[in-house]
């Protein structure tokens, strides 16, 4: 006979029963954070039905956004966040962001996002983004981003990730729809600082300015050689922040085209600038400005100047910063069309900022001192932007210390 035992449960002794999580007005915590659930009608059927968001921090935090998914709801405009697209948030971040960023970086912003990333990641979810993912898009951007299949420049790719991580960032900040942003952990392909290249010797800046004497805007050129500023400041500039008897002037704002229009908007730094002009630069001002003034005298009622632009079209209208740019190759040409024995290298309009700001450092100009003159945020981009022409001067330092103190001695 098999005898069984039974064992009875002591009835002094508490029950330990796992307890499970309670939904409490929409809000529960599931593991270490904290999720909501609202109703939400379907616009197709009609039919309502929960929604679940989570990966809050606190039950607090939880109830705010689910007051505020419950307020969209009733007016019809809740989006699932946890279904969002790539694509979708940066619909929403753009605009967002277009009040607030300066209209040249907004619409770069946009070509990076039409261009690069809707094409590749825009139909992902956006919580579905992972490092890896971002890691690879890079990686394909580089080798095979373009139409035609090859691949994009890295500091293409470098703005592509700029964007991503900017957008990104709003998304684990301020929408708090990601628990972090993936863009931070991915892995950027290197890219190479490009340093100015081959820029015009004195010499030669004479020559082109020598040329430039006969055209109307000489005066542009001048001063874009000789004060180092930027083309877009130039087109924004006002006589009334230009004063000759000092002489010198202040740089406020930019001027830019986008989409075929004029804007005109801050500087880069965003911070205004005094820049001072030598002598005869200011006598050649002076001079363009009594020959903008018999233009605004023959034309009378014609000009169509409406505010006191430095440089302005023979009508009175401000130039467009691409009507330089595209000048400078024609008066380029029209030198070397006279056969001389070394003819012009091919410059762009912003290498005479280059110009400007190499020939000062090979000068001993400090950097600071540039750095403020051509309006860089921090001395250290002056420093990155040269730093062939600073290496240059570390390689003589040794035989100038050693000659100050053989004259000393």
């Amino acid at each position: 006979m098999t005898t069984t035992l039974v064992t009875t449960p002591d009835p002094a002794e508490p029950r330990r029963k796992k307890s499970a999580p309670r939904l409490r007005d929409g809000v529960m915590k599931r593991g270490s954070t904290w999720s909501y659930v609202i109703r939400v009608k379907d616009p197709e059927t009609g039919e309502s039905k929960p929604k679940w968001v989570g990966g809050f921090a606190t039950e607090d935090e939880a109830k705010e956004a689910r007051d505020e998914a419950r307020v969209r709801a009733r007016r019809g405009e809740y989006i699932d966040r946890n279904a969002i697209t790539v694509s979708e948030y940066l619909a929403e971040w753009i605009e967002g962001h277009a009040v607030e960023v300066k209209p040249k970086t907004l619409a770069g912003y946009r070509v990076m996002i039409r261009l690069y990333i809707e094409p590749n990641i825009g139909k992902m979810r956006l919580q579905a983004l992972r490092p890896a993912t971002l890691t690879k898009l890079y990686r394909d951007l580089l080798t095979t981003g373009r139409k035609n299949g090859k691949g994009l420049a890295p500091n293409t790719v470098k703005h592509v990730h700029t964007v991503l991580r900017k957008a990104l960032a709003d998304a684990v900040l301020v929408d708090e729809i990601l628990p972090n942003n993936p863009a931070e952990r991915a892995k950027l392909p290197r890219v190479q600082v490009t340093e100015p290249g081959g820029v015009w010797t004195p010499a030669q800046l004479r020559q082109f300015l020598d040329t430039a004497k006969s055209h109307r805007l000489f005066a542009f050129f001048r001063l874009a050689a000789y004060s180092g500023a930027r083309r877009g400041e130039l087109c924004n500039l006002r006589w009334a922040d230009v004063d000759l008897d000092v002489p010198q002037f202040r740089v406020t704002g930019s001027s830019a085209v986008i989409d075929g229009e004029r804007i005109e908007g801050t500087t880069k730094s965003g911070r205004s600038r005094v820049v001072s002009l030598d002598a005869e630069t200011a006598e050649i001002l002076r001079a363009h400005r009594k020959s903008q003034t018999a233009e605004r005298l023959r034309l009378g009622e014609s000009w169509k100047g409406t505010a006191d632009y430095v440089f302005t079209t023979g009508w009175g209208e401000p130039i467009y910063p691409d009507t330089v740019s595209s000048l400078m190759p024609t008066l380029i040409k029209a030198y070397n069309d006279t056969k001389p024995k070394k003819p012009l290298p091919r410059a762009r309009l912003h290498d005479l900022r280059h110009i400007h700001a190499t020939t000062l450092l090979l000068a001993g100009v400090p950097v600071h001192v540039v750095a403020a003159r051509l309006g860089h945020s921090d001395p250290a981009i002056t420093l990155r932007v040269y730093a062939h022409v600073i290496s240059e001067q570390m390689a003589s330092a040794a035989d100038i210390f050693a000659s100050s103190i053989s004259r000393a001695s």
